[in-house]
């Protein structure tokens, strides 16, 4: 077999770098989807939680007694802040599949010439 044209192997190596940010932009979500349901489940826990309940928060390496109102706004404020991060990297793994498709296709079409 011939060696591969420049082109295609440009696209190849293209290819490769898309491959290798949506597999970083897939892990990133996956770690703040997990860290959403742990944020949730605190929440839910909290909300179930009678008013005379002591809570603690981890500051540092050493707990502080804190308000359950405050944690309970602060786990919401984090769960909406990962929220959104979720969406843009949802939005960031699509473009970066059409992205990865379209070089295929290119690849595809050009070996294609190649060989005919």
């Amino acid at each position: 077999m011939s060696e591969l044209p420049p082109q295609v192997q440009n696209l190849i190596a293209q290819l490769q770098q898309v491959q290798q940010q949506l597999q970083l932009v897939m892990t990133q979500r996956a770690q703040l989807e997990a860290l959403l349901e742990e944020t949730k489940q605190a929440l839910d826990e909290l909300q179930k939680a009678d008013e005379n309940t002591s809570i603690y928060k981890t500051v540092g390496g050493i707990l502080v007694r804190e308000s359950k109102d405050k944690v309970i706004k602060e786990l919401t404020e984090k769960s909406e802040s990962f929220d959104i991060r979720i969406k843009t990297l949802g939005r960031q793994e699509e473009r970066l599949r059409e992205r990865f498709a379209e070089l295929q296709k290119k690849i595809q079409t050009l070996l294609g010439q190649q060989a005919g």
